[in-house]
């Protein structure tokens, strides 16, 4: 077990390490390729680009939170799921659910 260990620790930190050069290189190529052309901003060094993915990362991938609220919804029963859209619908003004006797004439 431990032979095995000391064999995946270095393989994992070399692979995390190449996965980091890969992301920031190519966010710095494509950046660098076209955003100076296109809107006339200045090219950045790999150390931005790197910044830029975590950022966009931070901003966009949620730091490992995944599912959202699809995730919250799947684990619902068909009853919880009806009675969370009633809740929303009337809170966001979207008035009666479609199909409803009740909704009258909607303009």
């Amino acid at each position: 077990m431990r032979r095995r260990l000391i064999f995946i620790v270095p393989v994992g930190i070399a692979a995390v390490t190449l996965f980091v050069f890969i992301g920031g290189e190519a966010v710095k190529l494509l950046w660098n390729w076209l955003l100076p052309e296109l809107f006339g901003w200045r090219a950045i060094t790999f150390w931005q680009a790197l910044g830029l993915l975590a950022l966009c990362r931070i901003l966009f991938g949620g730091l490992g939170r995944h599912g959202g609220h699809r995730g919250m919804t799947s684990r619902m029963t068909p009853e919880e799921r009806e009675r969370f859209r009633q809740r929303i619908r009337e809170r966001w003004g979207f008035g009666r659910p479609p199909g409803d006797a009740k909704a009258g004439n909607m303009v």
